[in-house]
């Protein structure tokens, strides 16, 4: 797969805004955790209807993210799937000081689009029906991270190796089993949970003791008007409902 750059996803974003409105509201970059997709574009939308302002979405591997910001990437705010890469952004002085926050704590399941196919306690990973087995790349995806985590402390990890495909991101992983590229995958539960919408498929929500908390959060990279005052709606009444509507948690 071509390797796609920050500054060709900024580019390509930007020109189609400029053509869907060219407006001059003010406007700016924010890097978002694909896990958080679709709960986040509502919450823009909203915004950018409320206030006239334009917020630029770029969606990636918090790995990715945070290895571009340090790099210069032309960020007002981040929103990543973990506490980690805010936290060494604020000590990296990186990121503003004291504007570091919980959106979200996520969490993962077991999931496959087939009815019936993932039973009620996922045995099916040790039955072994399946040729494929997504999961994100644990060095760049904190949803990764937590399904290797999960995996090992059931002692499959090792046995599994040579049937897991690794998505750069959460998204693209629930894109390989949606396909059907993999039978079953490890993914976000807000990727399966849609507000107003039946689950798809079967799942198995893996106990949340298997794993490290999914505690993601969010970190403002300059001084920003318009970053700021998202911030500040990210944390509205409004945008919690739906936050908590595609099945994440609130600290």
């Amino acid at each position: 797969m071509k390797k796609t750059t920050w500054k060709h996803l900024l580019a390509v974003t930007s020109l189609a805004l400029l053509i869907i409105n060219p407006a001059t509201a003010d406007e700016v970059n924010i890097a978002v955790a694909s896990n958080f997709a679709e709960p986040i574009k509502e919450i823009a939308s909203r915004y950018e209807t409320q206030s006239g302002h334009r917020i630029n979405l770029i969606f990636w591997a918090t790995g990715k993210h945070y290895a571009q910001i340090k790099n210069g990437a032309p960020f007002a705010a981040f929103f990543a799937a973990d506490a980690r890469r805010p936290e060494l952004l604020e000590k990296e002085v990186v990121a503003l000081p004291g504007s570091r926050f919980t959106y979200a704590v996520g969490h993962i399941v077991l999931w496959s689009p087939k009815a019936g196919y993932v039973d009620a306690l996922g045995k099916i990973l040790q039955h072994k029906p399946f040729r494929h087995l997504a999961i994100a790349n644990p060095r760049l995806a904190p949803y990764g991270k937590a399904a290797q985590q999960f995996l090992q402390a059931r002692g499959l990890w090792e046995g599994l190796q040579d049937r897991m495909v690794r998505g750069e991101n959460i998204g693209q992983t629930f894109q390989f089993v949606r396909s059907g590229s993999a039978e079953l995958g490890i993914v976000a539960y807000s990727q399966v949970k849609r507000p107003g919408h039946p689950l798809e498929g079967s799942l198995w929500e893996i106990p949340p003791t298997e794993y490290t908390p999914i505690e993601q959060q969010a970190v403002l990279l300059e001084e920003n008007p318009v970053a700021r005052e998202f911030m500040t709606f990210i944390k509205s009444p409004e945008a919690i409902d739906i936050i908590l509507g595609f099945g994440y948690a609130i600290p």
